[in-house]
């Protein structure tokens, strides 16, 4: 009897409406779409404007539209993970306000904060829970508010991020479909390239932090550049060579959407053509821990059962990994 995996039976996503365009940020910060495009791919992002919403809102629709593709209810999720950046305050976890504001009322959940890297994880350790026979339906979300923790100040990172959600459900499968192989890797020293430099408990929020603009991204990008187009590669590569899998035995590379020559490079190594790459940076920027959902949801309709996936992501502490996983179902 083969062994139980954890596969992905439905995705769902979430993209707000408003659309800021290169066009837009070339009126707020010195820059010009050709600039953008060329060094990133992006062409412009979905920004959450309305008053009041937060990144448990985008997850929750992401959710509500998972279960009603697979046509369970609320009630039938047994554990739910949000990964994120920008959960909705410091407590209570925002997967607890996604579980409240969907029905999910008998579920428990937690969040979980490795940045871009974030539903890569998520995903690995919703996996575990599905293995080990304890839950038949977890559920795991990947959303941010970026535009919350963005400077429209600095033109160096206003340009890079957008708002989104993107939700997968896993259930228990045998024939070998679902979540393979995964190699998760993180180090502390990237800190001082890519965080935020006050709100938490090193640097309080204060008049001083405010005055001083510290509650945003900051990024060093050459630096952070340089690590995540080797290492985002070079994870993937070792996922494949451990699973004796070559490049025409991969059906889809899933990369974090940050950098279209980071994405490129990860192809590169992978020996993958173009079509084998799903993208979306052009649309959505960088959603920090939804690019990966997000692609999953867009790119759906292309999946087909026994398809090999090739999950990989860089993120800011710094984070980075892949997940090998086989597609469970065809399109519908």
């Amino acid at each position: 009897m083969q062994s139980v995996k954890a596969a992905i039976t439905a995705v769902g996503g979430y993209v707000p409406d408003y659309v800021l365009t290169n066009q837009e940020l070339e009126q707020i910060v010195d820059t010009t779409d050709e600039w953008i495009t060329t060094r990133t791919g992006i062409k412009e992002r979905r920004i959450l404007k309305e008053p009041g919403k937060a990144t448990s809102d985008m997850g929750a629709e992401a959710v509500k539209r998972l279960c009603a593709r697979q046509g369970i209810s609320p009630e039938e999720i047994e554990l739910l993970i949000c990964c994120t950046t920008t959960p909705d305050m410091v407590f209570p976890a925002t997967a607890n306000l996604i579980c409240h504001k969907v029905g999910a009322s008998r579920a428990w959940g937690f969040d979980l904060a490795a940045a871009c890297s974030g539903f890569l994880y998520g995903l690995a350790t919703g996996a575990q829970f599905i293995e080990s026979g304890r839950y038949k339906k977890v559920v795991v979300v990947g959303a941010d508010k970026m535009s919350s923790i963005v400077d429209y100040q600095d033109r160096t990172t206003c340009i890079l991020f957008g708002d989104g959600a993107g939700a997968v459900l896993l259930e228990p499968a045998e024939e070998g479909y679902g979540v393979i192989d995964f190699l998760l890797k993180s180090d502390g020293k990237g800190c001082q390239y890519l965080h935020m430099k006050a709100g938490g408990s090193l640097r309080p929020a204060s008049m001083e932090t405010v005055m001083n603009r510290e509650h945003f991204v900051y990024q060093e990008g050459k630096a952070v550049f340089k690590f995540a187009v080797v290492d985002m590669a070079e994870v993937a590569y070792e996922v494949m060579q451990r699973n004796q899998l070559k490049g025409e035995d991969i059906a889809w590379l899933v990369p974090h959407q940050a950098n279209k020559r980071i994405i490129d490079a990860t192809a590169h190594r992978m020996n993958l053509p173009e079509e084998k790459v799903m993208l979306n940076i052009q649309r959505y920027g960088n959603t920090t821990a939804a690019t990966i959902p997000l692609c999953l949801w867009d790119y759906e309709s292309q999946l087909k059962k026994g398809d090999n996936l090739i999950l990989a992501a860089f993120g800011g502490g710094f984070t980075w990994g892949a997940l090998y996983l086989k597609w469970a179902y065809d399109s519908r």
